[in-house]
């Protein structure tokens, strides 16, 4: 049974998850060059969504050695089992994958831009700043922004807001975003898309019967019963639906100069 605190928190996103999931982006994904489009800047989505995992398993369990056990093995657990199916799900040729491998395997397969995501995180592992990375890889607007919101969360260095952001802004909300894409996606050739579907249909499966249910347990169980932690989560998951709003927003914006 979720608590009060929960209840509220939901109650108090419920507008902007509701604007995204009636956001004007689905229904104009008419042709396959507004998939491609709409995969070249969701990538960055994709890939800084790792950065959540990590710095969740790096907060709950012992991930250096030596090694001492953590307080809570329930939490432990749950994101483990997280991290497992993102960073080595199932490929459906065969074999293991992270999701983002996958994705760019997806974008390479119907033809999707992969040089400003692969041009960006080439930069950034090779101890360019940030800024220098966005800027060398000219990357475009509507991605460095998302990105920096989820990188300056971490930095801020408080489990609830991540773990918040992780759920609200991710985990439970991500099915029913990419049943939206897919409904449009069902009218395109689908054989140039193969991947990418099995990445949706993926998702859709994972989040919405496991994935989400563990995000929800782990934010709780890092809020307990603390109102101040609970007004921070509510603000940061209200921050990351609103960070989404203005992706879909410019991802919009990019589908209908390609017409």
């Amino acid at each position: 049974m979720q608590s009060a605190y929960l209840q509220s928190l939901q109650n108090q996103i419920k507008f902007q998850r509701e604007t995204l999931l009636n956001h004007p982006l689905y229904s104009h994904i008419t042709q396959p060059e507004h998939i491609r489009c709409f995969m070249k800047h969701h990538a960055f989505a994709v890939w800084d969504f790792m950065s959540l995992v990590k710095y969740l398993q790096s907060s709950l369990t012992q991930t250096q050695w030596p090694w001492f056990p953590k307080s809570n093995p329930h939490l432990t657990r749950l994101i483990n089992e997280i991290v497992l199916g993102e960073e080595s799900d199932l490929h459906p040729k065969g074999g293991y994958t992270s999701h983002f491998e996958l994705y760019i395997e997806a974008m390479k397969q119907c033809g999707a831009e992969t040089e400003p995501i692969l041009k960006f995180t080439s930069l950034f592992q090779n101890k360019r700043s940030l800024e220098a990375s966005f800027e060398q890889a000219n990357t475009p607007s509507g991605p460095k922004e998302f990105v920096s919101f989820t990188l300056q969360l971490l930095t801020l260095n408080k489990l609830h807001c991540t773990a918040s952001v992780f759920t609200f802004g991710r985990e439970d909300l991500i099915p029913d975003l990419f049943l939206k894409i897919l409904d449009h996606f069902k009218q395109q050739d689908q054989k140039p898309f193969e991947l990418f579907k099995y990445y949706l249909e993926r998702h859709i499966e994972v989040d919405g019967e496991e994935h989400g249910q563990m995000a929800l347990q782990l934010l709780e169980t890092v809020c307990e019963n603390s109102e101040e932690k609970w007004n921070e989560a509510t603000d940061y998951a209200n921050k990351a639906l609103q960070a989404r709003i203005r992706l879909w927003d410019f991802i919009l914006y990019q589908i209908k100069k390609t017409n």
